[in-house]
């Protein structure tokens, strides 16, 4: 059980991608793919993005490149209310698919860490919206010798026992939500701007999502513009969780630093930290099978 809890505790998808068929957001920042009518607007922002609205914000500065593939150190980190923690450090492998075969991307995890979760495997395959699919899951249990699928539960659920929600990690349509672009706001001494999504219909699990974008610096800022933070709240309007993003580029490619995400409510958080990131390294599509699952990282040329 230890094994399963720790798989289970750690993979979710930090990776962007804009590629031939989809442009693509990670699992978490999926959520921000969507239309925006605002009438506000600024000057500094119509020479960069034309008309300032929280559509322009989003597609300038959601849409985040990350390569065809990447390589790198994963470490997740639970905190419960009581300030214990736990850790789990992963091999994560990410390859774009474009939306052939209606895929969009694959993403894999190899457990190094604890020592009672290593030669551990996850795999997550995310597909086309129009292939109307919901992500596939599977779990490679060394002990047992068996792969095991992993079923996507209620969206409201947690997401393999982190703060995020199903939800968080799904694909999101553009016109699911009504977005305002409801000015600047100065936060930890940054000067950022503050789009506010409301869900068209009724009942969903958060009644408002607030993004805070910050624009980059020198003469391409707005082509170095990132998503700082993200606010959620319950269907009462109460805030129930925050999410911070620290951002890295490694070769023209975006991913994430970074990403504590705090139930404000509850007390607990998540941290996702990627580390010794490698981009376009030529993995292979069959790296990202369940035969590659059982054969573990030796089997991984990085």
């Amino acid at each position: 059980m230890k094994l399963v809890e720790s798989l289970l505790a750690c993979c979710f998808i930090p990776s962007l991608s804009r590629q031939a068929v989809v442009m693509r957001l990670s699992p978490i920042i999926l959520l921000l793919l969507m239309l925006v009518q605002v009438s506000n607007a600024s000057a500094e922002a119509r020479e960069a993005v034309g008309v300032l609205t929280g559509k322009s914000l989003i597609e300038q500065c959601g849409y985040k490149f990350s390569g065809k593939d990447q390589a790198s150190t994963f470490t997740v980190l639970l905190i419960d209310a009581g300030g214990n923690e736990k850790k789990s450090i992963y091999l994560r492998l990410w390859k774009d698919y474009g939306g052939h075969d209606q895929v969009v991307e694959k993403m894999m995890l190899f457990s190094t860490f604890p020592p009672d979760a290593k030669g551990g495997a996850f795999m997550r395959t995310t597909y086309v919206p129009e292939a109307r699919k919901v992500a596939e899951q599977w779990i490679y249990l060394p002990v047992m010798r068996k792969i095991r699928r992993v079923t996507i539960r209620d969206p409201g659920d947690r997401f393999l026992n982190s703060d995020l929600t199903y939800q968080d990690v799904s694909y999101r349509g553009l016109d699911e939500d009504e977005h305002f672009y409801i000015g600047k706001e100065e936060v930890n001494g940054d000067s950022l701007y503050k789009v506010e999504s409301i869900p068209h219909v009724k009942g969903e699990i958060y009644s408002k999502r607030l993004f805070w974008i910050k624009k980059g610096e020198g003469a391409n800022s707005w082509d170095e513009c990132v998503v700082k933070k993200i606010a959620y709240y319950d269907t009462k309007g109460v805030l129930l969780k925050e999410q911070l993003l620290d951002w890295q580029r490694v070769d023209g490619a975006w991913m994430w630093k970074r990403v504590v995400v705090t139930d404000v409510q509850e007390q607990h958080s998540s941290v996702f930290e990627m580390s010794d990131v490698k981009v376009d390294t030529g993995l292979s599509k069959r790296q990202f099978s369940k035969r590659a699952m059982k054969s573990g990282i030796d089997s991984i040329s990085r």
